[in-house]
């Protein structure tokens, strides 16, 4: 749980002094797992927050000169409040870049909320409770190999470029897709395909991600006065973008 008070320290360990041995040992914080879930990741403050850069781009954290290799495989899912929320700290493009997609979960259907009535236990712990592992360690990673072997064509490869640099020349962006941005977008559809029992990357793949994967990464200019700044005005330029650039047969 993310709060305003959480130091660096609480997220990647530190030194902890052993007075038995007179030496300073560390000790390994809730980082060091496969998947790590970061609850309200705006409500901590920039520095905090900064602590997952490192873990998330390279897969270590470092810690007073020394370097521990995180587990693998390692994912952070981070779930964050609206801008416009009482005290939240805005994440920096260098922390959006990394995450390999941003999802928009909205209120459930009217029959959906009645089920959660009927149907939810009265404890969130009892439903925690029941849970149980449905996948090992070697099964991920056996399913992150696979997605590294889907086949990506060369002018698949053209057109992602293409869209990325588009992005770099609008006049609404301040900040367009960067090199990190479309290697996601190829991962992302790999991945996908491997989901749907193909060996190859398709245009619909990489359509149906472009926006999941993408919006997120990039800045609307603040000059563009017709514009607002929020998501989905992102989402309304990259649309616009994706429909000028002509998509491979």
């Amino acid at each position: 749980q993310f709060t305003a008070d959480l130091l660096p320290s609480d997220i990647t360990g530190g030194n902890v002094y052993n007075p038995q041995t007179g030496q300073f040992v560390y000790t390994r914080g809730p980082i060091f797992g496969n998947i790590i879930l970061a609850d309200e990741i705006n409500r901590t403050p920039p520095r905090t927050q900064s602590a997952l850069l490192e873990a998330m781009s390279d897969g270590q954290v470092s810690v007073d000169g020394h370097t521990y290799p995180l587990d693998s495989p390692f994912m952070v899912i981070a779930t964050q409040n609206p801008e416009e929320h009482y005290g939240t700290y805005p994440l920096p493009e260098s922390q959006m870049d990394r995450f390999l997609l941003r999802i928009r979960i909205d209120y459930p259907s009217a029959e959906d909320e009645k089920l959660i009535l009927l149907e939810s236990p009265g404890r969130s712990g009892d439903a925690l409770a029941e849970l149980e592992p449905v996948l090992r360690v070697a099964d991920v990673r056996a399913l992150q190999d696979g997605a590294e072997r889907v086949h990506l064509e060369p002018d698949l490869a053209e057109y992602m470029v293409a869209v990325a640099r588009e992005t770099r020349r609008s006049p609404h962006l301040s900040l367009g897709v960067s090199p990190r941005g479309y290697l996601a977008w190829r991962n992302a559809a790999r991945a996908l395909a491997l989901i749907e029992g193909r060996d190859f990357v398709s245009p619909d793949d990489l359509k149906a991600l472009a926006l999941p994967v993408l919006a997120h990464r990039v800045v609307v200019a603040a000059h563009a006065d017709s514009l607002g700044r929020s998501r989905q005005d992102a989402e309304r330029i990259l649309l616009d973008l994706l429909e000028r650039v002509p998509t491979p047969a």
